[in-house]
């Protein structure tokens, strides 16, 4: 398995087919691009197939979160999501906050993360479609 800090090399051609192994979604190319770009992309690659991916949003200063920990399920619980975790407490420039998906609150807590804030969310508001 080989690991990546901050992987620049990592595309949205390369993300968008590992994504859409774990969440479906129809993502733009470019616009995937773009979050990439300003991310701190952390990555596991088996035999130069993309099988992990971490990134973290930051400001470099006061707040951090990690967007996605995502780990595609035949690498599950072998791991690589630990691995991609401890990369980015040794890596990121603050504090992390970040939410977890129900039923994996365990795996965090047993890679020494703690509970913190209740988190809220805010939607977007739908565009409107004129014709």
């Amino acid at each position: 398995m080989e690991y990546k800090v901050n992987d620049i090399k990592l595309v949205a051609s390369t993300f968008i087919p590992f994504v859409n192994q774990i969440w479906k979604g129809d993502y733009d190319i470019e616009r995937t691009q773009a979050a990439l770009s300003k991310t701190l992309n952390i990555t596991a690659y088996d035999n130069k197939i993309l099988v992990g991916c971490l990134r973290i949003l930051t400001d470099g200063y006061f707040f951090g979160t990690i967007t996605e920990l995502l780990v595609l399920p035949e690498y599950q619980k072998q791991g690589v999501g630990s691995k991609l975790l401890e990369l980015a407490k040794e890596n990121t420039p603050t504090m992390l906050y970040f939410g977890a998906q129900p039923g994996v609150e365990a795996f965090y807590e047993k890679n020494g993360c703690q509970t913190s804030l209740q988190s809220y969310i805010i939607e977007k508001p739908k565009e409107h479609i004129t014709e």
